[in-house]
């Protein structure tokens, strides 16, 4: 089964949720249902886990799943499944490879800058 998470910014700043079954920090995601795009089940995953909201930007596939450059809109739900954090940097405890999120968040911040500059026309 596809599965897709996001990385979603507000400025500078990347959200990420806090996994207590892996005890680590990770980009909220999971399985892509029926029906679904991958941009729709990472934004669905977003607000289930984290509480927000997402607007998807672009889609990239790593592979084995899909990695969606999102902003981070408003805050919808206070009883998330998840704690969530803004960082401007990769925490010490993550949940998946360090390597794999050293590639796609980099990747996602320069989709979002991009997407920033041609808004303003």
């Amino acid at each position: 089964m596809r599965t897709a998470y996001a990385v979603a910014f507000s400025g500078d700043r990347f959200l990420m949720v806090w996994h207590s079954r892996r005890h680590g920090w990770e980009m909220p995601g999971g399985h892509v249902e029926e029906g679904e795009t991958s941009a729709q089940a990472a934004a669905r995953e977003f607000e289930e886990e984290a509480g927000y909201r997402i607007e998807v930007l672009e889609t990239r596939d790593i592979g084995y799943c899909d990695v969606c450059a999102a902003v981070l809109k408003e805050k919808v739900a206070d009883d998330c499944e998840m704690e969530s954090r803004l960082f401007s940097e990769l925490p010490g405890e993550l949940s998946f490879d360090r390597e794999e999120y050293e590639d796609t968040v980099p990747w996602a911040r320069s989709v979002v800058r991009r997407h920033a500059g041609t808004s303003d026309r």
